[in-house]
């Protein structure tokens, strides 16, 4: 089966998450030759004008994440970090796709064969992908090939390569800014490690793994004042601005009610925490990646890529997904905090997130806007089929290759888009084809890539996925999951950021963290 997850694109303007993103002489004038870098030309960027950017966490997503910024002129990758010096066991979207990614990117059509191996695996008993390489070594050749293809012989000095972020931050004094792909339990580390030294911080969704780290790391944006933005692609997307001025315009009446429903997770979860012991691979510093985790012995159910499933490490399939489609549904809705949150869902375990989950928010009224319903569906679970679509459609988001969607129902029509909002319509057909588009008065984005590259050259123009912002969308994001794990409806006081009601889900709301990882 070849799945490639939503997780994999960050195109800047695209709202698919499934395909992967892997896109002169003598002068006059009394000189005889000009060097390229006074002359400039296509494409050249001075070094002056470049973002020196660290790569923090280059396993399968951080690889492909890194790639892409690479691409950026204005980029110059001149340090990556993992705790994991090369592994093969990382898993590609489709066949030979490091290699393929990493040949796109210097202009080759040979070499590089190494980084896809190509050995099946089975990451669940449905979903079989093929393995590559990842890792800091591997990383680090990709950067030191790509760079020395374009410099003369000598001038270029390399990309460094660090086990731990703290030593990274310490030692290379030139970075501007880091791109951080770890598991999700140190995005907030990483994250606030960077922005206390002055870097700027582009992370991987979701922002934060606990409610806690989320306010926590909101409060550090906002001291700093540097340039952050989170990996969520649709924040800068047409269709959210679309479906803004529709929603605001009057376009389905108020709305009152929302419904999103994803098919994940295809990871392991619904399990178990293994019981045995096994050793931990060379080159893999297995304290590191446990970060402020509590401590355990290793097992090869953790990683790499079903640590999603843990609770110690990911945020399940709410955390993966609802990052991209919470944002949007935050943006439409002008939604702050819920007051409450309450779950039902298969078997709980306490260690990992159960198979599949049915979660229910209620936010107060806003402004002229009512009281909201959202609901949210994984696992394959989804809500019950409307009216309004024709019976020849599928009941699902346009352009999605799996079964998810999202649902606004107003007073006065219903919009279905795709999960993360994209290609939104109204339903039935009949009302689309007679629908008035509203002016469009949202400014339009570069990108969210280029949002916060240019923020990081001294930009004025804050990026929409800042820090600030997403810190309230994480927090009633990740409450979601602490319902799931208390088993029992939550009143949640934001101020106060408390469980009215629930001392065990204060547990989750902000758990101990092992000494050294303090934030």
């Amino acid at each position: 089966m070849k799945i490639q997850p939503k997780s994999v694109n960050i195109a800047n303007n695209g709202l698919s998450r499934r395909k992967f993103l892997a896109q002169s002489g003598a002068a006059a004038l009394g000189f005889s030759i000009i060097p390229r870098h006074v002359l400039g030309g296509v494409g050249h960027v001075p070094p002056s004008d470049k973002v020196n950017v660290a790569f923090i966490g280059v396993g399968a997503q951080g690889l492909r994440v890194m790639l892409h910024f690479l691409h950026e002129p204005d980029v110059q990758g001149v340090a990556v970090c993992d705790v994991n010096k090369s592994g093969a066991n990382y898993p590609q979207w489709a066949p030979h796709e490091f290699c393929n990614s990493v040949q796109k990117l210097l202009g080759v059509t040979s070499g590089w064969d190494w980084l896809s191996p190509d050995v099946p695996l089975q990451l669940t008993h449905s979903l079989q992908v093929t393995s590559g390489v990842a890792g800091r070594e591997p990383c680090q050749k990709i950067v030191d090939g790509y760079y020395a293809s374009q410099q003369r012989s000598g001038q270029y000095r390399g990309c460094s390569a660090f086990n731990d972020f703290r030593e990274l931050l310490e030692k290379q004094k030139d970075i501007d800014a880091v791109v951080v792909c770890t598991t999700d339990n140190l995005h907030a580390s990483v994250s606030a490690a960077a922005m206390q030294k002055g870097k700027h911080v582009f992370c991987q969704k979701p922002l934060t793994h606990t409610i806690y780290e989320a306010r926590r790391i909101a409060e550090i944006a906002r001291q700093t004042g540097v340039a952050t933005q989170i990996a969520v692609g649709n924040q800068a997307s047409e269709a959210t601005r679309l479906l803004c001025e529709w929603i605001w315009s009057g376009a389905i009446g108020p709305v009152r009610e929302v419904k999103n429903w994803s098919s994940r997770p295809y990871w392991p979860q619904g399990i178990e925490r293994p019981k045995d012991a096994q050793p931990v691979p060379d080159g893999l510093d297995w304290d590191q990646w446990l970060g402020p985790a509590p401590v355990r012995p290793y097992n090869n159910a953790y990683l790499p890529f079903v640590w999603r499933g843990w609770g110690d490490f990911g945020c399940g399939a709410l955390g993966d997904m609802g990052s991209y489609s919470f944002d949007t549904i935050f943006r439409a809705l002008k939604l702050e905090a819920p007051l409450s949150v309450e779950a039902s869902s298969t078997d709980r375990y306490d260690d990992s997130y159960p198979m599949a989950s049915i979660i229910r928010y209620d936010f107060p009224a806003r402004g002229e806007m009512p009281p909201v319903k959202f609901t949210w569906y994984d696992g394959g679970l989804k809500p019950a089929r409307p009216e309004e679509l024709e019976a020849n459609l599928p009941f699902k988001g346009e352009g999605e290759e799996e079964d998810e969607g999202l649902l606004f129902i107003g007073d006065r029509g219903k919009i279905l888009c795709a999960f993360n909002g994209g290609h939104p319509r109204l339903i039935p057909d009949e009302k689309m084809k007679n629908f008035q588009q509203p002016p469009k008065t949202l400014p339009r984005s570069p990108g969210n890539e280029r949002e916060w590259l240019d923020a990081c050259k001294g930009g004025k123009t804050k990026p929409g996925g800042n820090f600030e912002f997403e810190g309230q969308v994480t927090e009633t994001l990740l409450l979601g999951n602490v319902a799931t794990r208390a088993g029992q409806r939550i009143t949640w006081d934001r101020a106060n950021m408390k469980a009215n009601n629930s001392d065990f889900a204060q547990n989750y709301i902000r758990p101990e963290r092992r000494a050294g990882w303090q934030l």
